[in-house]
């Protein structure tokens, strides 16, 4: 049974706008089952049957397999790379939007046979894990766009314990881990790792790769998720575990090959205008796209999060970025981090491309953690040069467990994650 995405909005708008759409993302993310919903008619260019005469045809002839009820769905399009000058030159020749639909492996293609860009023609789709919205697990009754339309009301959450975050956050966002047993589900997480390091990384640009080395690194940046390490920190993480020792140009092909195939996704730095000269820090935030992977690099589970309760808390704040993301994106924003040279420093700021924004910390549970964050999040906002930019929308405290959403006197917001949606 297909469970509805949030990019199911996202591709039908871009549908109306576009010749065609790719939509790119982490492997086992959903992205074909998303466009079968909305295809007209679909090639899958590796089944088994007519994988060989589909690659002839993409070689020879490539304007055949874009016959059919559109939108057309091309699945695996990477196979044959240059059907993508082949498909840009139908859509225009065709001249009307909703033509074509590319999805494929998270392993890109080699771009350098290809001619043209596709801008103006193509327009990119990300997907990523389900969120807990998506997945079932949050009912939804605070949303990210009635918050930037100043409408709150308090609401009850999903109640959802601290032994059942847990294994959400190890379970992860994979469609087809839902239906599955729980000690099924988490084995899925850690078949995700051991394609990635057995072969996906070495895929993504062709780079021969040690699994052992990419298993090292992606430990290395579980422990260092959420926070703003240079390739430096990582090296000596990586040399001080007594093992033969990866250079930091080998650790930065790495890193890029793991970004290729999307299994991190670091968080850009904001920079807004200040009432002070304060320096801001620009470096980019460390995260996984989904925390299941940081939880399998690390060979813990459920009860060893229980067990310690500040790692529980920063793989539970990528599983919020994670979502806050996917957020964000159904609203035409992005999300950012913020530090400057003092130490202050917020979790997540949704910016949209009207220029609001919300300011977002990111909290396990309890009061005293709350009060922090609201402090921290009242302080930024009253740095901030309003004058210049635009007052915050909001002000929130999402937090992992929670039995409502309500608003403090001092005008923040306390969200359980189990109640938030688009």
């Amino acid at each position: 049974m297909y469970r509805p995405r949030i990019a199911d909005g996202m591709l039908k708008n871009q549908l109306s706008a576009s010749g065609m759409v790719l939509i790119q993302g982490p492997k086992w993310c959903g992205k074909t089952t998303t466009a079968e919903q909305q295809a007209g008619s679909i090639l899958y260019m590796d089944l088994p049957r007519t994988r060989a005469s589909n690659l002839l045809l993409a070689e020879t002839d490539p304007q055949v397999l874009f016959q059919g009820d559109v939108p057309r769905l091309i699945d695996e399009w990477q196979l044959a790379p240059k059907l993508w000058d082949a498909a840009r030159f139908e859509v225009s020749h065709r001249g009307k939007p909703g033509q074509l639909i590319f999805t494929g492996s998270a392993v890109p293609p080699d771009m350098s046979e290809l001619t043209h860009s596709g801008t103006g023609r193509v327009a990119w789709l990300t997907m990523r894990p389900m969120s807990l919205w998506e997945s079932g697990d949050s009912n939804g009754k605070v949303s990210v766009a009635s918050l930037f339309n100043g409408e709150f009301s308090p609401a009850e959450s999903v109640d959802i314990s601290l032994k059942e975050l847990a294994f959400l956050v190890s379970r992860g966002g994979w469609p087809g881990s839902l239906e599955l047993s729980r000690d099924a589900a988490l084995l899925q997480a850690m078949n995700y790792l051991n394609g990635v390091i057995h072969s996906d990384i070495s895929r993504a640009d062709n780079v021969r790769r040690d699994p052992e080395s990419a298993l090292r690194l992606l430990r290395s940046y579980a422990r260092h998720q959420g926070q703003q390490v240079p390739v430096s920190t990582i090296y000596a993480d990586l040399s001080g575990n007594g093992m033969p020792s990866m250079g930091e140009d080998t650790i930065v092909s790495y890193i890029q090959a793991l970004k290729k195939i999307f299994v991190i996704e670091d968080m850009p730095a904001w920079s807004p205008n200040l009432r002070s000269k304060t320096a801001i820090r620009t470096s980019d935030t460390r995260y996984f796209v989904d925390p299941s992977i940081a939880v399998a690099a690390m060979a813990v589970g459920p009860d060893d999060l229980l067990n310690d309760l500040n790692t529980f808390g920063l793989f539970f704040e990528t599983l919020a970025v994670r979502d806050l993301r996917v957020y964000a994106d159904a609203l035409g924003g992005q999300v950012y981090h913020y530090r400057d040279k003092n130490g202050l420093e917020c979790d997540a700021v949704i910016h949209l491309r009207n220029g609001n924004f919300g300011l977002v910390e990111i909290k396990l549970g309890g009061d005293t953690l709350i009060d922090g964050g609201a402090e921290t999040l009242l302080k930024l906002s009253s740095k901030l040069d309003t004058q210049k930019m635009k007052q915050p929308s909001f002000l929130m405290v999402l937090t992992g467990i929670g039995q409502y959403a309500y608003c403090r006197k001092d005008g923040v917001y306390v969200v359980p994650i189990g109640c938030l949606k688009n």
